[in-house]
C-alpha cells in the first residue's frame, strides 16, 4: 500500500531559527576575528620577549661607558684634584667659576659655534648641491662620488698633518704657490686672524662627503614618477630639485644638520696636530680646550668642570634641534 507523500513522517532534525542561521553564517568572521586576535597577542608578546633581551644590555652599557663617567665627571669636578689618589680637597663650584671667568674658554665657545654655522651654512648646501650632481647611477657618477668620499675616509690627524703641511710657511704648497708669483709666504697657522679659518676649511673639506652620502641615499628614494611628471610640466633642472627632490628628503636633512651640530661640538683631532690651538689659544673648541687645560696639565677637576658643561651644552641643543625640527614636522 503506498504512502501518500503528504504523510511521511518527517525527519527528527529540528527547525533551524534565524538566531542559528546567523550564528552559523557568521562563524568564519568570529574565526578570522579570533585569528587575528591570536596574532596580534603573539605580536605584542613577541615584541616584549624582544625588549626585555634587548633592552637591559644596551642600558647596563649606556650606563657604563655614559652615565657613570657623567657621575664621576660631576663628582670631580667639585675637587681640586690631579688624578693621583683620591680627591679630598673640596672646593665647591669654584672650577666652574674659573670656567667662566676664563677668557679661553670664551674663545673656545665661540669658535665651536662658528663650526656649527659653517657645517650648517657652507657644508650641508655644498654636500647637497654636489649630491643633486652625481645621485644618478653612472661610472662617472660613481667615480666622482668616491672622490668626495675619500676625505672622510682620511683619519682626522692625517688630514690634520696633510693640511698643516699644506699650509707650512717654508716648505708647505702655499707658500711654494706665493713665492712662484713672488709674492711674500704666509704663515697661516701662525696667524691669529688666518688659522682657525684653515681650520674650519678643512673640516669643510673632512666631513662634506659624509654628508653628501647621505643626500645621495636619499635622493636616489625618490620616486623616480615625481621627477618625470615635474619636466612634463615645464619644470627645470633646478625647480625639480628646489619643489620636488629636497622636499622629499627633508628627514635626511634633518639628521644630517644633527650629526653636523653634535660633530662640531667633538672636533679634536684635526685642531690638535695642526695647531695645538695657538697662536695665542685662539684656535681651541671646547675638547681642546678640555684637554690643554684640563688633562694635560692634570687638572682632573678643572677638566670635569669642562667637560659636564660640554655635555650639557649638547644635550641642550640636541634637545632644542629636535624639538625645533619635530614642531616643523607636525606643520
Amino acid at each position: 500500500m503506498r504512502v501518500p507523500v503528504t504523510e511521511l513522517p518527517a525527519r527528527n532534525t529540528p527547525a533551524l531559527g534565524w538566531k542559528s542561521t546567523m550564528s552559523t553564517l557568521n562563524t568564519p568572521t568570529i574565526y578570522k576575528r579570533n585569528t587575528a586576535d591570536r596574532i596580534k597577542k603573539n605580536v605584542v608578546s613577541g615584541k616584549l620577549s624582544a625588549v626585555l633581551i634587548l633592552l637591559p644590555p644596551a642600558l647596563i652599557l649606556f650606563s657604563l661607558f655614559v652615565i657613570l663617567p657623567l657621575v664621576d665627571a660631576a663628582y670631580y669636578s667639585g675637587f681640586s684634584w690631579n688624578g693621583y689618589g683620591a680627591p679630598s680637597d673640596f672646593v665647591g663650584g669654584q672650577n666652574y667659576q674659573r670656567l667662566l671667568d676664563h677668557s679661553v674658554f670664551h674663545t673656545a665657545l665661540w669658535n665651536t659655534a662658528k663650526l656649527m654655522l659653517v657645517s650648517l651654512i657652507i657644508q650641508m648646501p655644498l654636500a647637497l648641491g654636489l649630491a643633486l650632481l652625481v645621485y644618478r647611477k653612472t661610472p662617472t657618477n660613481t667615480l666622482f662620488r668616491l672622490v668626495f668620499f675619500l676625505p672622510y675616509i682620511l683619519a682626522e690627524v692625517a688630514a690634520g698633518l696633510i693640511w698643516s703641511f699644506v699650509f707650512d710657511g717654508d716648505y708647505g704648497i702655499t707658500a711654494s704657490i706665493l713665492q712662484s708669483m713672488g709674492q711674500e709666504s704666509v704663515y697661516v697657522l701662525a696667524d691669529r686672524q688666518w688659522a682657525f679659518p684653515a681650520i674650519m676649511t678643512v673640516i669643510v673639506w673632512k666631513y662634506f662627503g659624509f654628508h653628501m652620502m647621505i643626500y645621495i641615499a636619499a635622493l636616489q628614494s625618490v620616486p623616480k614618477d615625481l621627477i618625470e611628471a615635474a619636466k612634463l610640466e615645464g619644470a627645470k633642472p633646478r625647480q625639480v630639485a628646489w619643489f620636488v627632490q629636497i622636499p622629499m628628503i627633508k628627514h635626511a636633512l634633518v639628521v644630517s644638520g644633527f650629526f653636523a651640530i653634535i660633530g662640531s661640538l667633538q672636533i679634536f683631532d684635526i685642531i690638535i696636530p695642526m695647531t695645538n690651538g695657538g697662536p695665542s689659544n685662539t684656535t681651541h673648541t671646547i675638547v681642546t680646550y678640555l684637554y690643554t687645560f684640563g688633562l694635560s696639565r692634570l687638572n682632573i677637576g678643572f677638566g670635569s668642570a669642562a667637560a659636564v658643561v660640554l655635555f650639557v651644552l649638547a644635550i641642550g641643543i640636541a634637545f632644542f634641534y629636535k624639538r625645533s625640527t619635530g614642531k616643523e614636522d607636525q606643520a
